[in-house]
Protein backbone atom coordinates (compact mmCIF):
# COMPACT_ATOMS: atom_id res chain seq x y z
CA UNK A 1 0.00 0.00 0.00
CA UNK A 2 1.33 3.50 -0.81
CA UNK A 3 0.47 6.26 1.40
CA UNK A 4 -1.72 8.78 0.44
CA UNK A 5 0.01 12.45 -1.05
CA UNK A 6 -0.14 15.49 0.85
CA UNK A 7 -0.36 18.69 -0.80
CA UNK A 8 0.87 20.88 1.91
CA UNK A 9 3.38 24.11 1.46
CA UNK A 10 6.15 21.96 1.45
CA UNK A 11 4.84 20.21 -1.70
CA UNK A 12 7.13 20.73 -4.65
CA UNK A 13 5.61 21.60 -8.03
CA UNK A 14 7.90 20.84 -10.61
CA UNK A 15 5.75 22.63 -13.55
CA UNK A 16 5.80 25.66 -11.34
CA UNK A 17 9.61 25.16 -11.16
CA UNK A 18 10.37 24.65 -14.80
CA UNK A 19 8.19 27.56 -14.99
CA UNK A 20 9.53 29.95 -13.28
CA UNK A 21 13.45 29.06 -13.75
CA UNK A 22 15.81 29.02 -16.32
CA UNK A 23 14.60 25.96 -18.29
CA UNK A 24 11.26 27.16 -19.36
CA UNK A 25 13.55 29.06 -22.24
CA UNK A 26 13.64 25.67 -24.35
CA UNK A 27 9.52 24.90 -23.80
CA UNK A 28 8.87 29.02 -25.01
CA UNK A 29 11.41 28.51 -28.00
CA UNK A 30 9.57 25.16 -28.84
CA UNK A 31 6.09 26.67 -28.71
CA UNK A 32 6.93 29.98 -30.68
CA UNK A 33 9.08 27.86 -33.05
CA UNK A 34 6.20 25.65 -33.73
CA UNK A 35 4.14 29.09 -34.10
CA UNK A 36 6.70 30.23 -36.80
CA UNK A 37 6.81 26.35 -38.93
CA UNK A 38 3.08 26.95 -38.82
CA UNK A 39 2.81 30.08 -39.91
CA UNK A 40 5.65 29.48 -43.00
CA UNK A 41 3.78 26.33 -43.81
CA UNK A 42 0.32 27.96 -44.03
CA UNK A 43 1.45 30.52 -46.25
CA UNK A 44 3.79 28.81 -48.70
CA UNK A 45 3.82 25.13 -49.09
CA UNK A 46 0.39 24.57 -47.36
CA UNK A 47 -1.09 26.99 -49.33
CA UNK A 48 -0.29 25.29 -52.68
CA UNK A 49 -1.02 21.63 -51.29
CA UNK A 50 -4.38 22.40 -50.36
CA UNK A 51 -5.27 23.49 -54.03
CA UNK A 52 -4.60 20.04 -54.92
CA UNK A 53 -7.06 18.60 -52.68
CA UNK A 54 -10.54 17.28 -53.07
CA UNK A 55 -13.84 19.66 -52.12
CA UNK A 56 -13.84 17.35 -48.99
CA UNK A 57 -10.28 16.96 -48.12
CA UNK A 58 -10.33 20.86 -48.51
CA UNK A 59 -13.20 21.97 -46.28
CA UNK A 60 -11.47 19.87 -43.36
CA UNK A 61 -7.68 21.35 -44.36
CA UNK A 62 -9.80 24.87 -44.36
CA UNK A 63 -11.70 23.72 -40.94
CA UNK A 64 -8.10 22.22 -39.34
CA UNK A 65 -6.00 24.99 -40.17
CA UNK A 66 -8.43 27.64 -38.46
CA UNK A 67 -8.11 25.49 -35.32
CA UNK A 68 -4.73 24.90 -35.55
CA UNK A 69 -3.76 28.98 -35.53
CA UNK A 70 -6.04 29.44 -32.62
CA UNK A 71 -4.19 26.39 -31.05
CA UNK A 72 -1.09 27.63 -31.14
CA UNK A 73 -1.95 31.37 -30.49
CA UNK A 74 -3.74 30.05 -27.01
CA UNK A 75 -0.55 28.24 -26.49
CA UNK A 76 1.98 31.27 -27.56
CA UNK A 77 -0.48 33.57 -25.10
CA UNK A 78 -0.16 31.18 -22.15
CA UNK A 79 4.23 31.19 -22.81
CA UNK A 80 4.11 34.78 -23.25
CA UNK A 81 2.10 35.32 -19.86
CA UNK A 82 4.62 32.31 -18.12
CA UNK A 83 7.30 34.51 -19.13
CA UNK A 84 6.20 37.99 -17.96
CA UNK A 85 6.09 36.10 -14.65
CA UNK A 86 9.10 34.56 -14.73
CA UNK A 87 11.05 37.87 -16.13
CA UNK A 88 9.40 39.90 -13.24
CA UNK A 89 7.41 41.71 -15.90
CA UNK A 90 3.96 40.60 -14.28
CA UNK A 91 3.09 38.94 -10.48
CA UNK A 92 1.95 35.61 -10.45
CA UNK A 93 -1.31 37.00 -9.60
CA UNK A 94 -1.78 39.46 -12.37
CA UNK A 95 -0.49 36.00 -15.00
CA UNK A 96 -3.57 33.80 -13.56
CA UNK A 97 -5.85 36.51 -13.46
CA UNK A 98 -5.08 37.24 -17.25
CA UNK A 99 -4.79 33.77 -17.99
CA UNK A 100 -8.22 33.35 -17.60
CA UNK A 101 -8.88 34.53 -21.11
CA UNK A 102 -6.37 31.67 -22.18
CA UNK A 103 -8.17 28.60 -23.79
CA UNK A 104 -6.40 25.63 -24.05
CA UNK A 105 -8.55 22.66 -24.80
CA UNK A 106 -8.81 23.47 -28.96
CA UNK A 107 -9.82 20.39 -30.01
CA UNK A 108 -8.76 18.62 -33.34
CA UNK A 109 -10.15 16.62 -36.23
CA UNK A 110 -10.04 12.81 -35.77
CA UNK A 111 -7.75 10.83 -37.78
CA UNK A 112 -10.40 8.54 -39.39
CA UNK A 113 -12.53 11.22 -40.19
CA UNK A 114 -13.53 11.48 -44.46
CA UNK A 115 -10.80 13.30 -45.89
CA UNK A 116 -8.10 13.09 -42.90
CA UNK A 117 -5.81 10.61 -45.43
CA UNK A 118 -5.89 13.56 -48.24
CA UNK A 119 -4.00 16.32 -45.97
CA UNK A 120 -0.63 16.73 -46.68
CA UNK A 121 1.46 14.72 -43.60
CA UNK A 122 3.55 17.95 -43.14
CA UNK A 123 0.15 19.75 -42.18
CA UNK A 124 -0.98 16.75 -40.25
CA UNK A 125 2.63 16.87 -38.55
CA UNK A 126 1.91 20.35 -37.54
CA UNK A 127 -1.66 19.26 -36.05
CA UNK A 128 -0.51 16.48 -33.83
CA UNK A 129 2.94 18.46 -32.89
CA UNK A 130 0.64 21.40 -31.45
CA UNK A 131 -1.80 18.98 -29.67
CA UNK A 132 1.24 17.25 -28.03
CA UNK A 133 2.42 20.82 -27.04
CA UNK A 134 -0.90 21.63 -25.84
CA UNK A 135 -1.36 18.66 -23.87
CA UNK A 136 2.13 19.73 -21.93
CA UNK A 137 0.92 23.31 -21.46
CA UNK A 138 -2.72 22.11 -20.08
CA UNK A 139 -0.53 20.10 -17.86
CA UNK A 140 1.50 22.21 -16.82
CA UNK A 141 -1.22 24.70 -16.39
CA UNK A 142 -2.71 22.15 -14.16
CA UNK A 143 -0.31 22.03 -11.79
CA UNK A 144 0.84 25.54 -11.31
CA UNK A 145 -2.97 26.59 -11.78
CA UNK A 146 -4.42 24.14 -10.40
CA UNK A 147 -6.82 21.60 -12.28
CA UNK A 148 -10.31 22.24 -13.32
CA UNK A 149 -9.85 25.66 -14.32
CA UNK A 150 -10.77 24.23 -18.05
CA UNK A 151 -13.32 21.51 -18.38
CA UNK A 152 -11.77 18.07 -19.77
CA UNK A 153 -12.63 17.55 -23.07
CA UNK A 154 -11.78 14.60 -25.51
CA UNK A 155 -8.54 15.53 -26.90
CA UNK A 156 -9.38 15.16 -30.73
CA UNK A 157 -13.44 15.78 -31.13
CA UNK A 158 -14.81 16.74 -34.24
CA UNK A 159 -17.60 19.30 -34.09
CA UNK A 160 -16.73 20.11 -37.99
CA UNK A 161 -16.92 16.49 -39.52
CA UNK A 162 -20.41 15.60 -38.00
CA UNK A 163 -21.42 19.54 -39.67
CA UNK A 164 -19.77 17.88 -43.25
CA UNK A 165 -21.77 14.40 -42.47
CA UNK A 166 -25.12 16.42 -41.91
CA UNK A 167 -24.18 19.18 -45.35
CA UNK A 168 -23.48 15.45 -47.15
CA UNK A 169 -26.90 13.77 -46.06
CA UNK A 170 -28.55 17.13 -46.47
CA UNK A 171 -27.03 17.09 -50.62
CA UNK A 172 -27.59 13.55 -50.61
CA UNK A 173 -23.83 13.22 -51.11
CA UNK A 174 -23.30 11.20 -48.36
Amino acid sequence: MSEPVRHDATTIKLAERRIFSASFKPLYNEGMGLVEQTAEYLDGEGRAAAKTLSRLAATLYAAESMRLTTRLMQIASWLLLQRAANSGEMTRDQVAAEKAKVRLDTASAQNDVPGWNELPQAFKDLVDRSLSLQGLVRRMDDEIYGSGAMPAQPPRANPVSDQISLLNTAFGRG
